[in-house]
């Protein structure tokens, strides 16, 4: 049996086991605390590096330092709107070079090109006509043209090829031809007669005769023309049978030409006629001129012979160009020339036509 002071004995042993029991306690507690912390701290960063995973794997980027808290406060937190992250607008866009683009066509100038020539109308209009290229066309030198006494000339390799000519009707009155011949006129052209371009009548020139007659009396050769206002085939036929008539048995050496063109301030017979009608006519007068065997042509400024007849129907017809001009720019073939309206001769009252040839008629 024991004693109380046996008690005392094991009530001190007791407590020094309760201390340490106490101790061992807190120290496991604190290692509890201790792996519960570690383990806290664990899952805290093995979430955060799956946030950042899942992050990076959308294209984000995360500081591995931010949070989920940084993250929401960032998201609810923040001002900013989409508009402030289109940053690309501060790259421009490079310019983009443009594709070569083919030039359009030059426009060819018709005044030197070669290919056009002008017409000037009486009402002051002017027109670019295109050449044709399978009509003849003339191959005069006009450097080789030269103007002497008044008389326009043409020399090659030194030597006058020309003859200078005047054309007379009765507006001429009587007219001295020795004088004329004297005064180096080579030919005349007469005026046979006329059409009426109201009243569609033949008339013999006043003058034709006499003028006829004396101007080969005087040595120079001679030609004639008739002025025109047929409106059908069939009356330019009867223009040239009348010319035929009145030559009788004069020889004449120069050509017998065909004259139709427009009436100045005035309506004329032949103004409703097409360009085939003008042709065919003029076509049936120096037919019927060449059939009886003299030498026949067509008279015409450069605005008739352009547009208001077919050349290329008249190419076997020399042509008697009218052009009152220092040089003229008519592009086809032709061997004579009218130049001047208002020319002054001995032995003719007033004012002449005046005219160069470039072949001698009379030797053909």
């Amino acid at each position: 049996m024991r004693m109380p002071d046996d008690y005392d004995e094991h009530s001190g042993m007791t407590s020094t086991i309760v201390s340490a029991m106490i101790a061992v306690t807190i120290f496991v507690v604190v290692i509890l605390i201790a792996v519960l912390y570690i383990n806290d701290k664990n899952n805290s960063r093995r979430n955060h590096n799956q946030q950042n995973s899942s992050i990076q794997a959308s294209g984000g980027a995360v500081s591995s330092v931010t949070t989920s808290t940084d993250i929401e406060e960032l998201l609810t937190g923040s001002t900013l709107s989409p508009d402030d992250f289109d940053f690309w607008d501060m790259y421009p866009e490079p310019t983009k070079t443009p594709a070569p683009t083919e030039a359009p066509p030059a426009v060819e100038d018709p005044s030197t090109d070669g290919k056009h020539t002008l017409i000037k109308y009486a009402d002051d209009r002017e027109e670019w006509v295109l050449i044709n290229p399978y009509l003849p066309q003339h191959d005069f030198d006009f450097t080789k043209l030269v103007c002497q006494s008044n008389l326009m000339k043409y020399y090659e390799n030194g030597r006058k090829t020309s003859f200078a000519g005047v054309d007379i009707s009765k507006q001429q009155d009587s007219v001295d031809f020795a004088r004329v011949k004297k005064a180096g006129i080579d030919f005349v052209m007469l005026r046979a007669g006329v059409r009426g371009y109201g009243t569609g009548q033949l008339l013999l020139d006043e003058n034709f005769k006499e003028n006829l007659e004396q101007a080969q009396e005087a040595g120079l050769d001679v030609g004639v023309y008739f002025f025109s206002q047929a409106i059908t085939v069939n009356e330019a036929v009867e223009e040239a049978r009348m010319v035929l008539d009145n030559l009788g048995g004069y020889q004449i050496t120069y050509p017998v030409a065909y004259d139709m063109e427009f009436i100045p301030n005035d309506t004329a017979r032949t103004d409703a006629l097409t360009r085939e009608q003008k042709t065919d006519i003029a076509k049936a007068f120096m037919d019927t001129i060449a059939g009886a065997g003299y030498k026949t042509m067509l008279y015409g400024n450069k605005e008739w012979l352009l547009k208001e007849i077919d050349l290329s129907k008249l190419t076997a017809y020399d042509v008697w160009l009218s052009q009152a001009e220092d040089i003229p720019d008519y592009p086809y073939k032709f061997t004579m020339w009218q130049y001047n309206y208002e020319g002054a001769v001995d032995g003719i009252s007033g004012n002449v036509n005046m005219n160069i040839s470039f072949i001698n008629y009379a030797d053909k």
